[in-house]
C-alpha cells in the first residue's frame, strides 16, 4: 500500500531537475572547465554531479583524501590518468573510477586531446570547494598549491602529504 493510500493525503515530491546541454553553473579553474549539473539543492545534499573538461596537459589537484565523501568519475571521452596512492591508472571513455573516503588520489590529462568526465560527490560537500577556488581566481590571486590545500581543509579534505 502506498503512503498516499495509507494517509488519504497526497504526498509532496520535490520538483524534478532537468539540466540541458547549455545549462548549469560553469566554473573555470585554469585549464579545467566544470559545469555543475547538480549542486545538492535537489537531492537533499546527498549527491552532487559535475561535468569537467580537462584541456590537454592539465595537471589536477595535489594528491588528497576526503574524510566525509565518496567521489566517482565516469570518463566520457579522452584519457585521464588517476593516481591512487603510488599506482597510476590511465582510464578511457566508458570507465568508472570510485574513490571512497580516506583514499589518496589525484588525476590529470597528460594527453594532447581534451578529456571529459562526469564526477559525482556524495554527499555534495565538495561543490563549494570548487566555487571557493573560482573565487580565489576571480579575486586576482593565483591558485597556488597552498591556496588549494587551504581550501581543501574547509571541506573535510587533506593533502596526502606522505605521497607528495
Amino acid at each position: 500500500m502506498t503512503e498516499e493510500a495509507k494517509s488519504g493525503e497526497p504526498l509532496t515530491h520535490p520538483a524534478v531537475s532537468v539540466v540541458g546541454p547549455g545549462d548549469g553553473e560553469v566554473i573555470v579553474l585554469g585549464t579545467t572547465r566544470m559545469r555543475i549539473l547538480e549542486d545538492g539543492g535537489h537531492t537533499g545534499h546527498r549527491l552532487a554531479i559535475a561535468e569537467s573538461v580537462l584541456a590537454p596537459h592539465t595537471q589536477g589537484p595535489p594528491q588528497h583524501r576526503h574524510a566525509r565523501h565518496d567521489e566517482g568519475f565516469y570518463i566520457l571521452s579522452g584519457t585521464v590518468r588517476f593516481t591512487v596512492g603510488d599506482e597510476d591508472y590511465d582510464v578511457t571513455s566508458g570507465t568508472l573510477v570510485m574513490v571512497p573516503p580516506g583514499t589518496p588520489h589525484t588525476f590529470a590529462n597528460l594527453t594532447d586531446q581534451p578529456a571529459v568526465m562526469l564526477s559525482a560527490f556524495t554527499p555534495d560537500l565538495y561543490v563549494q570547494y570548487f566555487r571557493e577556488l573560482q573565487e580565489v581566481l576571480a579575486g586576482g590571486r593565483p591558485l597556488t598549491q597552498q591556496a588549494n590545500i587551504d581550501a581543501m581543509s574547509r571541506y573535510a579534505t587533506e593533502p596526502a602529504s606522505e605521497l607528495a
